[in-house]
């Protein structure tokens, strides 16, 4: 596994995310109750950001929702929750050390099926 830091623990919004644009991929590191977890920045169905959407709680799962048309993500295995989305979007490994956040960006937790 590879961890890079992707940026500080203090940029990230309570309960939001913080768009983080690296060579290969821009992913979301999206707190959710004080727990970190990067997604992939975009939506399977619109390629819209992810990080503009909303985190909330969907059916039990932590979730981040696509501002377009709405539909959710779960951030621990980026399953659409609802539609219009059906196929999954990237999340990967995330690790806190101090202040930094760090990211395995090569090892996805899960991969898109499309």
């Amino acid at each position: 596994m590879a961890f890079e830091r992707v940026c500080a623990r203090s940029e990230v919004p309570e309960d939001g995310a913080l768009r983080v644009e690296l060579p290969d991929v821009d992913i979301a590191v999206v707190d959710f109750e004080g727990e970190l977890f990067a997604i992939e920045d975009v939506c399977s169905h619109a390629e819209v950001a992810l990080s503009e959407g909303e985190v909330e709680e969907f059916d039990g799962a932590p979730t981040i929702e696509c501002a377009l048309h709405g539909s959710c993500f779960d951030l621990r295995t980026g399953q659409p929750t609802n539609l219009p989305a059906t196929e999954p979007v990237p999340v990967y490994p995330v690790r806190v050390e101090g202040e930094d956040v760090l990211v395995d960006v090569d090892a996805p937790l899960a991969v898109a099926s499309n």
